[in-house]
Parts: structure tokens; C-alpha cells; sequence
């Protein structure tokens, strides 16, 4: 039976304020009692609020794209949603849509804008807190976690490689690389975390069997990671058909990429040298182009006392995601973002000032876990209980029907009135009930 998320009714507008500078005429030369042109009106900006996501709207889809970066390919479909998994994945207050707090926790700190987020305890995993945890966002540059795990795992970091065009000439941002320039796999690595190079993935994509091998080789990571909000459709995280996640699966992921030492090596490093490539003969005039320092684009890395590293993204539709992680006397926290936007302040200060929020909170805190991906001995609770900002509301989001579950509810319906019957249709649901 597909559980529905935790939500209230709830409507959240930005509105967009603007004024129009209207000049008075003067009065010409000569004419007595001309006045002075009036001052412009006072142009002001609607307050900053955060995201109220209490109405569940982002349960099964992100929101719609404004633009066209997934339009299927011609003679081709859109991919439906990403299933909904039975019971929500990490335990069960994680299914909530709000904001997910510890029973006696401080208020949350001011100016977060993110739509959607986890704190989460680097090492264990315990969730400490969240907002719309499995809330479907657009993940941009944040999932090219998943393709650094794909080619740390099956690509020598060693292996030298000759950039082609198609590598340079990858859509959106870059490390660098040129065409004919040589690389390593672990240049190409750093280009890929330390500046959410198009290109570098491309180039790793490239050696990987190609753009829809290495999408194929993450969604499979991420399913046997458990992160089933999560779809990619591109390897450097740019936008297309069905591309999804959510906070809860980008800290999933970023806590398995934490325990791999390469990885959380790359994150951590602040400048590297970094090769140039040659000229192309077929330019005139064209000239060498020489290596270059590389600086990791994390403000968080260099701004924040203890901080381990992450990684940024955005793009038209996703806006701001981010994922970033410390370390403080001994306790390692880590932060996603997603459906961001980089005011009142930047993502990494607003992943600074959950850090901060957590590190404040007792060790033993939690609302759920990354690594405890089944659910509990009690049937799931379809109707669930609504935020506590809105009581008595239902999801926004259609349930889908469940053949296991009517099949259980027509037995039970049958056996009213006898005690063994039941005792038997108990027996058999407990025994199917799926774990995750």
C-alpha cells in the first residue's frame, strides 16, 4: 500500500514587485511658478519567506520546467514519475512534506530558502532533522556524486586520455578542457567535483560506455543505494526527461561518497594545477593554451571552520542545490539543498547555518536514518497524520492503487465475525509486508 505524504493545506506565492520611474514635465524658461520634477517612487521587494512545502507539492514530480530541457526526443516519450515507495524510505516521520524536527528542538535559523532539505549525521546517518525530505526536486550539478562513484569504481584514476570535441564543446559549465589536451582520469575527476566541469563528465561518461551507459550505471547506484526519488537523465546533472531526486536520496548519496577517501580527498582539495591543450590547427592564429590553477568553487570550504567539502549545482529549473559537510570536535555533519535560491544568502550559508543548527542539537538526535531503509513492524498508515501547520489536511498527491493491499481489505471485509479467519489474513499480511 503506497503511503501519502504528511501534508497540509497550504499556499505559498513569491510575489514580484516592480516600479515604473515617471519624470514631470518642467515648466519652460520664463514661467513663473514651474515645479521640479517629482522623485521617483521608492521601488521595494516583497519580503523574503521561506518555501512553505506543508501541501505536499512535490510528492511524485518536481515542478514543472519553464523551459525546454525535457522535451523527450523526437518519436519518443516523457518517462512517467519515479514510483513512490510503499512506506517512506528512512523511517516513517521522514514522510512528512514540512519541516521535520526532534521533539523539543529550537527553532530553525532565519533566510534558509531551500524548498526542501536534510541534516544528517556524516557518520551514522541519523537524520536530524528536515524539510520535505522526499519531496522530488531537480538535483543539476549535485548528481555528479553518482557519476564520481561509477567511475571511481571502474575507471583508473591514472589512465591518461585525449579530450575530444564533443568533450570541450559539452554544454553548460567547465573545468577547461580542450580538444587534443591529455588528461588524467584523476584531472578529469577533480575538473568533474572541484569545478562542476560539463566536460570532465563527458569525458568520463565517455570511457564509461557513453552519456546513456554511465545514466544507466548511476540510476543503478542510486538504486542499490537506496535513493528511489532519485532518476538521472543526463551525467553532468543538466536537466532532461524525468530527471529527479530528492534531499533525502542527495544525502544518502553524499554519505556513501563521504566514506570513500578519493572522494572525500577531491572535495577537500582547495586549488590543484591543472593541464592546457594545444592548438587547433584548423584555427588560424590559434595558440597553445597553457595549464592553469584550479580552485574549488565550495565557498563553504574556505569560509566555514571544519568544513569537509561539497558540491554545488543549479540550473533554470532545479535553481540552487548544494551539498556540503564538516567536521567539529570530533562529529561529522553533513547538509543538502534543493530548490534553492541564493538569497537572502548563498546556499553554502545556508548550509552553514544548518551545520551550526546541528551541531547544537545532543548526539543521540534523530527523525530517521540513511542507512535504515526498511520499515516498521506496524502496517503502514495510509491516511497519515498532517503537518502540524495545517491539521486535518490530506496529500496533495493521488494515491495509486495497490493490488496486494485490496486484495488484503476484501479478505478482511469477508471475515468479519471470525476470529480465526482474521488471525490467518494478519498472519499473511505481516508475512508479506515488504521491507526496504
Amino acid at each position: 500500500m503506497m503511503w501519502r505524504r504528511k501534508c497540509a493545506v497550504a499556499v505559498a506565492g513569491t510575489v514580484l514587485s516592480g516600479s515604473i520611474a515617471f519624470t514631470g514635465v518642467v515648466g519652460t524658461s520664463g514661467v513663473a511658478g514651474a515645479q521640479p520634477a517629482p522623485p521617483p517612487p521608492t521601488t521595494t521587494e516583497a519580503p523574503f519567506t521561506t518555501p512553505n512545502t506543508d501541501s505536499c507539492p512535490f510528492t511524485s514530480s518536481p515542478a514543472p520546467a519553464i523551459d525546454l530541457s525535457e522535451a523527450p526526443a523526437p518519436g519518443s516519450t516523457a518517462p512517467t514519475a519515479v514510483p513512490i515507495p510503499e512506506s517512506p524510505v528512512g523511517g516513517d516521520k521522514l514522510g512528512e512534506c514540512g519541516v521535520v524536527l526532534p521533539d523539543g528542538a529550537p527553532p530553525l535559523p532565519a533566510d534558509i530558502a531551500a524548498s526542501g532539505w536534510v541534516l544528517a549525521d556524516a557518520e551514522t546517518g541519523e537524520v536530524l532533522a528536515a524539510k520535505d525530505p522526499h519531496g522530488r526536486y531537480r538535483p543539476a550539478s549535485t548528481i555528479k556524486m553518482l557519476l564520481a562513484l561509477v567511475a571511481l569504481d571502474e575507471l583508473d584514476l591514472d589512465t591518461e586520455i585525449t579530450a575530444t570535441a564533443e568533450d570541450a564543446d559539452a554544454e553548460g559549465s567547465a573545468v577547461g578542457i580542450g580538444k587534443g589536451g591529455k588528461y588524467t582520469n584523476r584531472q578529469l575527476m577533480q575538473g568533474l567535483v572541484m569545478a562542476s566541469g560539463n566536460d570532465a563528465a563527458h569525458a568520463l561518461a565517455r570511457q564509461l560506455g557513453g552519456d546513456a551507459v554511465a545514466v544507466s550505471k548511476m540510476n543503478a547506484l542510486a538504486a542499490e543505494l537506496g535513493a528511489l526519488d532519485t532518476r538521472t537523465a543526463t551525467p553532468s546533472g543538466l536537466d532532461g526527461p524525468g530527471m529527479s531526486s530528492s534531499p533525502y536520496d542527495l544525502a544518502v548519496i553524499f554519505h556513501t561518497a563521504l566514506q570513500n577517501p578519493t572522494f572525500a580527498g577531491l572535495i577537500h582539495t582547495e586549488t590543484v594545477e591543472f593541464p592546457g591543450f594545444p592548438k587547433d590547427p584548423t584555427i588560424p592564429d590559434d595558440q597553445d593554451r597553457p595549464g592553469f590553477t584550479l580552485a574549488n568553487d565550495n565557498q563553504l570550504l574556505y569560509n566555514y571552520d571544519g568544513a569537509l567539502g561539497g558540491k554545488t549545482g543549479f540550473t533554470d529549473d532545479a535553481r540552487h542545490t548544494y551539498v556540503g559537510a564538516a567536521e567539529r570536535n570530533g562529529r561529522k555533519l553533513l547538509v543538502t539543498l534543493m530548490g534553492g535560491e541564493a538569497k537572502p544568502i548563498r546556499p553554502w550559508e545556508q548550509a552553514a547555518r544548518l551545520l551550526d543548527y546541528g551541531y547544537a542539537l545532543p548526539a543521540s538526535t534523530t527523525v530517521g536514518s540513511l542507512t535504515d531503509r526498511s520499515t516498521d513492524d506496524a502496517t503502514p498508515d495510509v491516511t497519515r497524520t498532517p503537518s502540524a501547520a495545517a491539521p486535518g489536511s490530506i496529500s496533495a498527491a493521488p494515491t495509486a492503487t495497490d493490488t496486494e493491499s485490496d486484495t488484503t481489505d476484501r479478505i478482511l471485509v469477508g471475515a468479519v465475525g471470525g476470529v480465526v479467519v482474521i488471525a490467518l489474513v494478519a498472519g499473511a499480511v505481516a508475512l508479506n509486508r515488504r521491507r526496504r
